[in-house]
């Protein structure tokens, strides 16, 4: 009897059993995720802004994400997909990590918040036919094992006339100076050995990947942290943490 095929898979392992163990820490601000809970808002509203203009939305509006299907990659505990919610949208949440999808339920279903959680990949959720309006991708590409199959899976899933938004990491030395030895070993703003250099991606090689399942690079933007007003916001310099959005025309 022939074996059945092994399927692709972006997932790097050693990634995965990372953040299972941190599974209880994504709701606590002043945790371990607290990071990314000041990240949160910058993000939200670049999504919010892009969508907004890709979709002709009033972004001023509460439920500006209506009607729209949104796929969250990588999502952690749901702290995107809820305020995602929120606006409108119909959020679907995948993760690999089962602890972090329950944790995902558990406070959807005590913020009385409808959203499709999965705990499933990229590679199956493409491989079973779904698409939607917007597929994002933030702070997870810097974590898979195969960038190009992440991204081609995530651009296979995309609409006619959707788009994709992903937020990473570039790999400068500027980024080995502040995402690494700043963030994690010097002001431990996260746990050590949360990022590996060499797993960083360039915007030249993000949009070389998606250009390769369809995707056109709109907009990009850098992201950086203010010390003054302890919070994040949109700049010109990618050196470091960036963001960027495509269409599929």
């Amino acid at each position: 009897m022939a074996r059945k095929p092994q399927r692709q898979t972006s997932v790097d392992p050693a990634e995965l059993e990372r953040f299972s163990a941190l599974a209880a820490e994504w709701w606590d601000p002043r945790g371990k995720m607290a990071p990314l809970h000041k990240f949160n808002p910058v993000r939200l509203g670049y999504i919010r802004d892009q969508a907004a203009a890709r979709f002709q939305r009033d972004r001023k509006r509460l439920d500006c994400l209506k009607g729209l299907r949104i796929l969250d990659i990588g999502c952690g505990g749901g702290i995107l997909a809820e305020p995602l919610a929120r606006l409108g949208a119909s959020v679907v949440g995948a993760d690999p990590a089962k602890t972090n999808i329950e944790a995902a339920k558990l406070h959807a279903t005590d913020a009385d918040l409808a959203i499709d959680y999965r705990c499933t990949t990229a590679e199956e959720l493409a491989e079973a036919g779904e698409h939607f309006d917007i597929v994002l991708a933030m702070e997870v590409v810097e974590h898979v094992a195969d960038v190009t199959l992440f991204v081609k899976s995530c651009g296979t899933m995309v609409k006619p006339d959707g788009m994709m938004v992903v937020a990473t990491i570039n790999r400068t030395l500027k980024s080995f100076a502040l995402a690494i030895v700043g963030a994690e070993y010097i002001l431990r703003w996260l746990p050590r050995g949360t990022h590996q250099w060499d797993k960083f991606v360039t915007p030249n090689e993000l949009e070389i990947a998606m250009e390769q399942t369809g995707l056109r690079v709109t907009d990009e933007q850098g992201v950086m942290y203010n010390i003054f007003s302890d919070s994040w916001q949109l700049t010109s310099d990618t050196d470091v943490n960036y963001m960027l959005a495509a269409e599929k025309a």
